[in-house]
């Protein structure tokens, strides 16, 4: 049994529970069969709306258009989502200054979006010895982007590759 079917009409396993009308008000403390009878006289549903509270709370409701509010208000609530996606820059350490520029272009493009970019140095073969220059080329793309980004991880080894994140600026000016 769904757990939506447990909280309408025969599917509630209250004794007791304090009664909201359709109008709102407060018809006080009642036994499940006294509720059931004042929904049908109203040709509505009950409606369990606060099922750990002491006593629980019901509701006299048309059970449909409730469930169709509650949908709409789950689908507002993911529309006002901020989706923030990852951008990836790769770097070489031996990358040459327009080459560099392009791909600061690049990251300052994506940064002005609003999405978070991660700048990697991938070494090759036995550049992996000179993990300093890595490091340096990643320095300097954060210090190119330190007006419109902030770094939100530093330059940090994962296998053969270095990578920095970088986020936009809470504080920038446009």
């Amino acid at each position: 049994m769904a757990k939506r079917d447990q909280m309408v009409n025969d599917g509630i396993r209250a004794h007791e529970m304090m009664i909201i009308d359709d109008n709102g008000n407060k018809l006080g403390l009642k036994t499940k069969q006294e509720a059931m009878k004042i929904a049908e006289d109203a040709n509505l549903d009950l409606v369990l709306v606060a099922p750990n509270a002491k006593p629980a709370v019901a509701k006299i409701l048309d059970y449909g258009k409730y469930r169709f509010n509650q949908q709409k208000k789950d689908r507002e609530a993911r529309k006002k989502q901020k989706i923030v996606s990852v951008k990836e820059i790769r770097l070489s350490p031996t990358i040459d200054t327009n080459d560099f520029n392009t791909k600061l272009k690049n990251a300052q493009k994506f940064l002005d979006k609003g999405e978070k970019v991660r700048v990697s140095i991938r070494f090759k073969g036995r550049a992996i010895t000179h993990k300093e220059i890595g490091r340096t080329v990643l320095n300097k793309m954060a210090d190119a982007l330190s007006d419109i980004a902030t770094v939100t991880q530093r330059a940090k080894m994962d296998g053969r590759s270095m990578f920095l994140m970088l986020a936009p600026s809470t504080n920038r000016k446009k």
